[in-house]
């Protein structure tokens, strides 16, 4: 049933001290987006929306609400919280057609944004507006990074993200696709052709295996390639997911659509660490949740497994004898990496015991002018958690590419004071 937007924005109650601000990650003004919507100000509330969170459109679509503004809502606790995410995606997606972002005077600087995720996204907006020179080298055909290769179209219509790329490309941002840095470019050459500052935000696209005998057989997948293209997959008819966070649930719904017929979920725990969202629509779409379940060996046929019995706090209590699960594929679906590309090229920068790149606070890394966040810097994250983090990245650009001109135009008085 289609949400009715006006009747939501008239339920809020405009609080002094709005919870669901709180229980943003990037701390929207919904009271604020509210008012202005209703008051006929629909393009004034996109524009605050947009400044706020430049990824407003993607975040009101895939943001887990539930847990975050309208969990928080005062409204739900005695009843049914405002759909804030009706309200923003509404407005955000009408004024991603009215976007008309201005520049400022060029800095004649020169800035490398690796990777065209949604932390890449968000930095090359704020710089390119800040009038510096932006160039997105791209790994794919095309920018959007997990949004595009990793959400399911159904969840995320990629038409929203190529409306971001035309947006991108007025703003005078290039785009460099089928473009790795760590292949036949590296930090170095980048550097070399004047980027003075460069951010990596290559995401963390190599899959986490389970270590268990089996998990190199041909009926066996990992969850973030399925994800990418599942055109190219002949599953079969009946599926096993293990795992049972938000990526298995995409996995489990995009195969339900592709034609197989009974999909179950191993989820090892008690719980699921899925949204509970994308839970109840993954068991609408026919999914099977099967709880304790634990995954010993793969093999052509199926899964050896056995299944835990649990308290209430996921305590092991009790353990099965290994039985036989049935399956025509498998599907992995446990988390992902970093990939080492740009580490294993570049000299001087850091990387923690999980192969994530080290920063600071800024975002900046051990060698100077590179920076880094998102998930390549966090591990796999919410887009919300990449936007808000890498708008604190991009002010620390902005800072050190002044410093860098503050620097040369010192020079240049020096050498006309001792030319002089």
């Amino acid at each position: 049933m289609a949400i009715n937007v006006v009747e939501e924005a008239k339920r809020c109650l405009q609080c002094k001290v709005p919870m669901c601000r709180k229980g943003c990650p990037i701390s929207t003004n919904i009271p604020e987006m509210n008012r202005l919507f209703l008051e006929f100000k629909k393009d004034e509330a996109g524009k605050m929306l947009f400044e706020n969170n430049p990824l407003s459109a993607i975040c009101s679509l895939v943001c887990n609400h539930e847990k975050q503004c309208e969990g928080n809502c005062v409204l739900g606790r005695k009843g049914s919280p405002v759909h804030v995410s009706s309200i923003e995606n509404y407005i955000s997606d009408a004024y991603l057609d009215h976007l008309n972002l201005q520049r400022e005077d060029d800095k004649k600087q020169r800035v490398a944004i690796i990777g065209g995720g949604p932390a890449g996204i968000t930095i090359s907006v704020i710089l390119a507006q800040r009038g510096y020179d932006v160039t997105i080298f791209e790994s794919r055909d095309k920018i959007g990074g997990v949004l595009r290769y990793g959400i399911p179209e159904f969840r995320l219509p990629k038409t929203v993200l190529d409306r971001y790329e035309e947006r991108l490309k007025k703003l005078g941002i290039k785009i460099r696709p089928h473009t790795v840095v760590g292949y036949a470019l590296t930090i170095d050459d980048l550097e070399r052709d004047g980027y003075e500052a460069i951010f990596i935000g290559t995401g963390v696209w190599r899959p986490k295996k389970l270590g268990i005998k089996g998990e190199s057989l041909g009926n066996v997948h990992f969850a973030i390639d399925y994800l990418a293209n599942p055109d190219v997959y002949d599953l079969g008819k009946r599926v096993v997911i293990i795992g049972a966070g938000n990526s298995a649930m995409d996995v489990a719904r995009t195969a339900t659509r592709k034609g197989v017929s009974e999909v179950y979920v191993f989820c090892r725990r008690g719980h699921a660490a899925a949204s509970v969202r994308e839970l109840e629509y993954a068991e609408a779409d026919g999914v099977q949740i099967l709880y304790g379940y634990r995954p010993d060996e793969f093999t052509d046929r199926g899964v050896l497994y056995k299944v835990a019995t649990m308290d209430e706090e996921d305590n092991v209590l009790e353990m099965s004898e290994q039985k036989f699960f049935e399956a025509d594929s498998i599907v992995v679906a446990a988390s992902q990496g970093a990939m080492n590309r740009i580490v294993s090229t570049t000299k001087g920068i850091e990387t923690n015991e999980k192969g994530l790149l080290s920063t600071d606070e800024k975002g900046s890394t051990s060698r100077p002018g590179i920076f880094s966040a998102g998930d390549v810097v966090n591990g796999a994250r919410t887009v919300v958690e990449a936007v808000r983090y890498s708008k604190d990245v991009a002010e620390a650009m902005d800072e050190y590419l002044k410093a860098k001109r503050e620097e040369k135009e010192n020079a240049d008085e020096d050498e006309e004071v001792k030319a002089s």
